[in-house]
């Protein structure tokens, strides 16, 4: 049994995805997934393709012995989103009774895109799935977290910090993720929520789809980390997050953490 048996995460973006090889772990959300499994977490994912899901459900059930929930969601321009995201919410609390940790981890976007060729559908593509997204659920969990003194970690990125070329709508999604958690972090404090981000450089399927796609624009904004290597999503990342929904950290609470492969945290 992990310390987290009993507790409840949902996860946004956490369908099953590996990399070329056909084995590695190749999204973030599912490593996360599987970094909680270990614990003996009740998990929630969520993601807009719905095989995923049963493929990841499947799996982590299957090696960790947990409880997953899938439902199939996506934050999008033109839709009822605060209706889809009360969804998901609704169907954890009927499943499990508590909420204990929301990672919003979920984000699209057209990446190798320059500003001044950006449409406003790809504009909308990133800020709908990240930004939105991460408001809908920061506001639906919010009463059960609250209950739990839980946690709420979001994703930014060096895209934001430092001003990717071809990644103007990623960027704005996630600085505004960044801003977001930094009033969530000072209005919810109070209430014992801890609230934090993690911009992470892991290698990933979608990074693999990016090189392949936009090579120039892959190579003027992924750097290789110091530590000459990629963060692993499950190891590295996923692990992050783990110790992030331990109350021993809460003296974390407000910080942005960059996790750079193999590097650690830096606030």
């Amino acid at each position: 049994m992990g310390f987290l048996t009993g507790k409840t995460v949902i996860i946004t973006g956490a369908g099953r995805a590996v990399l070329s090889d056909g084995k590695s772990c190749g999204s973030i959300g599912y490593g996360i997934a599987t970094a909680f499994a270990k614990e003996g977490a009740n998990i929630v994912i969520t993601g807009r393709n719905g095989k995923k899901l049963e493929d990841a459900k499947e799996e982590l059930e299957r090696l960790y012995g947990v409880k997953i929930l899938t439902v199939q969601a996506d934050v999008a321009a033109g839709t009822d989103n605060k209706a889809t995201v009360q969804h998901v919410v609704d169907e954890t609390m009927k499943t499990f009774g508590r909420i204990d940790a929301l990672i919003n981890n979920a984000q699209a976007s057209a990446s190798g895109v320059t500003l001044a060729d950006h449409s406003t559908e790809q504009f909308d593509l990133a800020l709908y799935s990240g930004l939105y997204a991460a408001f809908y659920y920061m506001q639906a969990c919010y009463p059960y977290l609250k209950e739990t003194k839980g946690s709420v970690i979001n994703f930014a990125s060096g895209a934001g910090l430092f001003g990717n070329y071809g990644q103007c709508a990623y960027a704005a999604a996630k600085e505004g993720i960044r801003g977001l958690s930094r009033v969530a972090a000072t209005e919810w404090g109070p209430d014992g929520i801890n609230v934090n981000v993690i911009c992470p450089i892991a290698w990933t399927a979608q990074l693999e789809n990016f090189q392949n796609a936009y090579p120039d624009a892959f190579k003027a904004n992924v750097k290789m980390p110091p530590m000459g290597h990629y963060g692993d999503p499950e190891t590295e990342i996923g692990r992050v997050c783990v110790q992030l929904t331990n109350p021993d950290f809460k003296y974390l609470t407000g910080e942005t953490l960059t996790l750079e492969g193999g590097m650690g945290l830096r606030p």
